[in-house]
């Protein structure tokens, strides 16, 4: 790993050293897996942090599988992640209030979150005017349920976007993302959502009211995990395990350190 500033750009190479306990922040796809493969050494690295006495969490932009379906992975991955994954459905939940009436664009991931918060999920046959409008990666999309999405928001509810992600990785390469639909919503209603995932301060308030203002996040990509931890006011961590390579520094936020993977990232952080 290096902390030479000239490779991350980094003002203080050496700041993660002598670190007590504080939260480790990991993306998932490009950091633990890419797709449905581990990435070699990720569950040791995990290991090596909770006996360390680490906080550890999981933080996704991936909207569409529950809560239990993020946790199952990791664990098949040799990862007990039980109460660790913070997700952008979660984040976008956490923008309706009890009670509100609201419609979703989205997966199994969107409509457990808005559950758990208390709302009224209109069905795509129901009438009336939704408070809301949650849109996520939806696999199901119909011109008809888009319709009825953009129709609300033109009469009048608040537009919130799990996440702008242009693509979603999956073992058959890249398909449209939640951003894609997202995008259609926001060209035919002519307004801006507000966004909830990464790098966005939603799901940087969830992170900090569970597991504190002190951290590292790490991940593959400068535009959203190096972004977001600026958001959350933790450290940066670029892998190049994912998306990002060595060839691409310095990148736009600076990292604060670089491995070529978790493991090393690790192993040199908890040995300095």
């Amino acid at each position: 790993m290096s902390h030479n500033s000239s490779d991350s750009g980094s003002s203080d190479p050496g700041s993660l050293a002598g670190q007590s306990r504080r939260t480790w922040a990991l993306d998932l796809d490009g950091v633990i897996w890419t797709g449905t493969d581990a990435i070699p050494g990720a569950a040791e690295a995990v290991g090596l942090l909770l006996d360390a006495g680490q906080d550890v969490v999981f933080v996704t932009n991936n909207s569409f599988s529950t809560e239990a379906q993020q946790e199952e992975k990791l664990a098949s991955f040799g990862i007990d992640a039980e109460g660790r994954v913070i997700t952008s459905a979660m984040a976008g939940a956490s923008l309706v209030q009890p009670g509100e009436r609201i419609r979703i664009l989205g997966g199994p991931g969107v409509h457990e979150a808005a559950g758990r918060r208390g709302v009224e999920v209109l069905g795509d046959a129901d009438a009336g005017q939704p408070d809301a409008v949650l849109v996520g990666l939806d696999w199901d999309l119909s011109y008809d349920r888009l319709r009825v999405a953009v129709q609300a928001i033109l009469g009048g509810a608040r537009f919130i976007a799990t996440n702008t992600d242009s693509t979603y990785p999956t073992e058959r390469g890249l398909f449209p993302g939640a951003g894609a639909i997202v995008a259609a919503v926001a060209t035919a209603t002519g307004t801006t959502p507000t966004v909830a995932g990464k790098p966005e301060v939603p799901i940087a308030e969830l992170v900090r009211t569970r597991f504190g203002d002190s951290g590292i996040m790490v991940g593959d990509r400068p535009d959203t995990d190096g972004l977001f931890a600026r958001t959350l006011g933790y450290e940066f961590g670029l892998v190049f395990s994912g998306v990002t390579q060595r060839a691409d520094l310095p990148t736009d936020p600076p990292a604060d350190c670089v491995a070529d993977d978790l493991l090393q990232l690790v192993q040199q952080t908890l040995s300095s």
